[in-house]
């Protein structure tokens, strides 16, 4: 299956686990260093926000910056919800992906086939974050973690050279995928809050 059509189901998957992100855990550390359970959350919902403007290569949206608490405005599992949703949508179209676009809006774009990369493996590497830092089942389907780890293995270096990833964690090659393309991300598999 190509990536534009399993959006959908990551997009779904990653906003099933913010759902069952307990209120009482977003001051919890998470397997990201600089950012706690409510960190992660903002992180998410600030991108995810764009995602979909970057898809139709428009300028991204009017509103709160990265350092706004998404978390203290209400029902934020709700409203990641509704923007993994639309984002989703929006790269589930063949279009998206071709040419160029910005999740900035800076007028030098990326190719739209990474920005729909990274915007996809967000939803397993932010998933699993979120999932293993608030005690929840982690079960990504085969497919979308071998959609990600295919994104990543081309990507991962610039990620690092931008600050996105840390250091590769080295996996046994005979480890599980998801454990593989966490370790490329540079996350510990075996971290723990």
């Amino acid at each position: 299956m190509e990536m534009r059509e399993l959006t959908r189901p990551a997009a779904e998957m990653a906003a099933r686990i913010v759902r069952e992100v307990p209120e009482d855990r977003l001051g919890a550390p998470s397997p990201c260093p600089e950012w706690d359970v409510r960190g992660v959350i903002n992180h998410l919902i600030f991108w995810t926000g764009r995602g979909a403007t970057a898809a139709r290569k428009e300028q991204p949206p009017q509103g709160p910056g990265e350092d706004h608490d998404f978390t203290a405005d209400g029902d934020w599992a709700e409203l990641y919800a509704a923007k993994a949703r639309e984002s989703a949508e929006a790269w589930a179209e063949p279009a998206a992906w071709e040419g160029e676009t910005s999740l900035t809006g800076a007028e030098q774009g990326m190719p739209s086939a990474i920005i729909g990369g990274m915007l996809f493996s967000e939803y397993v590497l932010h998933g699993w974050d979120l999932a293993v830092a608030t005690g929840q089942q982690v079960d990504f389907p085969d497919e979308i973690v071998q959609a990600a780890y295919d994104h990543l293995v081309p990507t991962a270096e610039m990620g690092r050279q931008y600050g996105a990833f840390g250091a590769e964690v080295k996996v046994s090659e005979s480890a599980p995928l998801l454990d593989r393309l966490l370790g490329l991300s540079g996350r510990d598999p075996q971290w723990k809050p």
